[in-house]
Parts: structure tokens; C-alpha cells; sequence
């Protein structure tokens, strides 16, 4: 079941925000295409928020150590994380952003 987040228009392109679903942590990000991605918020090498990191094209990179993840996979692009963050689906309805708090990894 999907969870509404926001509006569209409440995203800034190239940013990612930090949004709870239950007791996920789940960074959303309007990439420069004005694509829409939710992936887990927590770096897998240091437990850190991905929120708080940098998007750059299809990436969003761990503010910490450097560790890009893809925004459409979850896989770590660059070392020192190795472990793949889980991607959640993402709707946008009526211009409004919705979520499905269901996790999925790549395989």
C-alpha cells in the first residue's frame, strides 16, 4: 500500500529527502531528469543518512566516506560500501509523490 509523501512541486531536482514509513528511513529524490526514486536512507558501510548526501545524475552519494548508489537499483557504485540499499516504488498520482514502504534488493 502506497503512502503519500508530498507534491511533486514540493521536490527540488538534484536533492533527496529524508522521509519515515513506519520504521523505514527512506531517501526520495527528483533526479535532473525530474524522475522520482525512493531508496533505503541508510548507507550500508556506515549507517549514515543518504538524505544528507549528493545527487548527481542517477546517484546519490554518502556524505561520509564517498559511496555512490544507484537510484534505480540500490547497488553501491563506489567503494567502500559493497552492500546494496533497498529501492521502493514510487507513483506520482494526480501530482502527488507516493511510496510503497515495500522493500525490494537487486539481484
Amino acid at each position: 500500500m502506497s503512502v503519500r509523501i508530498c507534491a511533486l512541486d514540493e521536490l527540488t531536482v538534484n536533492a533527496a529527502v529524508r522521509v519515515v514509513i513506519g520504521d523505514t528511513p527512506i531517501a526520495v529524490v527528483r533526479d535532473s531528469a525530474g524522475d522520482v526514486h525512493a531508496i533505503g536512507d541508510t548507507c550500508t558501510h556506515g549507517d549514515i543518512s543518504l538524505s544528507e548526501g549528493f545527487v548527481e545524475d542517477d546517484t546519490l552519494e554518502c556524505w561520509a566516506h564517498g559511496s555512490q548508489f544507484s537510484l534505480k537499483t540500490g547497488k553501491p557504485l563506489t567503494l567502500p560500501a559493497y552492500e546494496p540499499v533497498p529501492v521502493f516504488a514510487v507513483s506520482v498520482v494526480d501530482g502527488d509523490v507516493f511510496v510503497d514502504p515495500t522493500p525490494t534488493y537487486p539481484s
